[in-house]
């Protein structure tokens, strides 16, 4: 089977979140166990230089908006897998990989990029994998071209939905100047007066899949199916949840070079080395007995950053420190400064990303706050659960289907999750944790528990070749 993933992030060469971690790995895993697959993403001014191994099309012109577009792709192997990354530099040599007025054209150039080099590097693929509203334009187009043009005649499309709230909305005017102007495009962009991408790809893409089972299920619903909820029910028969992978070979205690020492499950003796460094690394007081709260994360109302601001006070009473990585809107990047300010001793910050640091705060911390309104998958509580750092999640999404709360009674569980959004709920459980925590005993016992879990890419990746293999029967 030949397998074509087309991402507009994907790891090592962008990310912005989650899509890109999962872009990156799941061509790597599916090669492992045999597919044929490639990986097609753009070459941002952001890729880095030692990447782009090779050119591989040096004259991929495309035919744009009634003229010929020079382009060209680079190969790389550098996630692990065979990569090509397209090079358009009015499109995506820019400061920033998102955030433009015209983004649904930089996306549907990329689309209409891919495709044409897929048909200049070998014969069609059997499955194109597309992935969120950015890849709803080659939906569109593959639907269109399997028509008439026989080369993609066998060729079957998978649209995977990485959030539902993102949905790439433009104006529908634009639709003909982006090659969409039969009446077939027109209706499948349509959305309540506007163009929709995600929209599209959902209409017309051949199987649907999202990144966890839970969430196949809640972006059925009007609360997180941002009004589209309709087009998911009525094609539920074709919408699957997989859940994300962790790719151990980065996120792996034992393994780890980020790390000041590494462990295992049979040896938590380093874990207790990186909490120290990670205290001093954050110039907090050394005292290896007080749990660590940590939290990385984009600074958004959708990551339950509001109830961390409701429970912080009592969090800080409880003497505990709290870490937090990330940046975001400014009132909640202004609320961790001012908690910083207000308790230096127990607080640590660091605005902004640093996957280094990431990989020491989740092998120093004793816990990870997720109290998410919605969340996907997510991979941090999966991250955490390998590292022995016990979660507290929010029951939605992939924070559901990968965290079990712990029962004292059974001894089973590795983590602690709550329901309703609500602050109090939320501080429950912190407590409940701190309960636990008090006890050596039972929290290894809860360590080993979320240490022991596979949520390796390899298991994933054998369930998207059962959607693929579905999708082509």
């Amino acid at each position: 089977m030949r397998v074509a993933v087309i991402s507009a992030e994907a790891v090592p060469y962008s990310k912005t979140g989650g899509l890109g971690d999962v872009a990156g790995a799941l061509p790597k895993a599916l090669k492992a166990i045999g597919v044929d697959s490639v990986l097609i993403t753009p070459c941002y001014w952001q890729t880095k230089a030692e990447y782009l191994w090779s050119t591989a099309v040096d004259d991929l012109n495309i035919d744009w908006r009634g003229s010929t577009y020079p382009a060209k792709a680079f190969y790389s192997e550098a996630n692990g897998s065979p990569t090509f990354l397209i090079d358009a530099p009015s499109y995506f040599h820019r400061d920033s990989i998102y955030g433009y007025a015209e983004d649904y054209e930089r996306f549907a150039f990329f689309n209409h990029a891919a495709l044409a080099l897929l048909r200049r590097i070998g014969s069609a693929p059997e499955i194109i994998h597309l992935n969120d509203w950015h890849c709803g334009f080659a939906a569109v187009e593959l639907a269109s071209m399997r028509r008439w043009e026989s080369y993609w005649r066998n060729t079957r499309t998978v649209f995977s939905i990485h959030n539902m709230a993102y949905q790439g909305a433009f104006s529908p005017s634009e639709l003909w100047k982006l090659g969409f102007g039969s009446d077939f495009a027109r209706n499948a962009f349509s959305s309540d007066g506007i163009a929709s991408a995600m929209k599209a790809g959902l209409e017309t893409s051949d199987t649907l899949s999202t990144v966890s089972r839970r969430y196949a299920q809640e972006i059925q619903t009007r609360e997180n199916g941002y009004g589209l909820e309709w087009l998911t029910r009525q094609r539920a028969n074709r919408l699957i949840g997989i859940t994300n992978g962790v790719d151990y070979e980065v996120w792996n205690p034992q393994t780890d070079n980020e790390l000041p020492a590494n462990f295992n499950i049979d040896n938590l003796d380093g874990k207790r080395e990186c909490k120290r460094a990670l205290l001093d690394e954050f110039s907090l007081p050394i005292d290896l007995d007080r749990p660590i709260f940590a939290n990385i994360t984009r600074l958004t109302a959708q990551k339950g950053i509001d109830l961390m601001m409701q429970i912080a006070g009592d969090l800080i009473e409880t003497g505990a420190y709290i870490i937090s990585l990330g940046s975001g809107e400014k009132k909640y990047e202004d609320f961790w400064q001012s908690l910083r300010d207000y308790a230096p001793r127990q607080v640590g910050i660091y605005r902004g990303y640093n996957e280094r640091l990431a990989h020491r705060i989740e092998a120093g911390a004793d816990m990870f706050m997720m109290p998410s309104k919605f969340e996907p998958c997510g991979l941090n509580q999966m991250y955490s659960l390998r590292y022995g750092t016990v979660p507290i999640v929010r029951a939605v999404g992939g924070l559901d289907d990968t965290v079990q709360n712990f029962d004292a009674v059974s001894g089973t569980g590795n983590g602690f999750k709550f329901g309703p959004y609500q602050s109090d709920k939320f501080l429950e459980k912190i407590y409940e944790a701190l309960f636990a925590y008090a006890d050596p005993h039972v929290w290894k016992k809860i360590q080993r528990n979320g240490m022991t879990v596979d949520n390796s890419w390899e298991n994933a990746a054998r369930k998207y070749v059962e959607l693929y293999e579905w999708t082509l029967s």
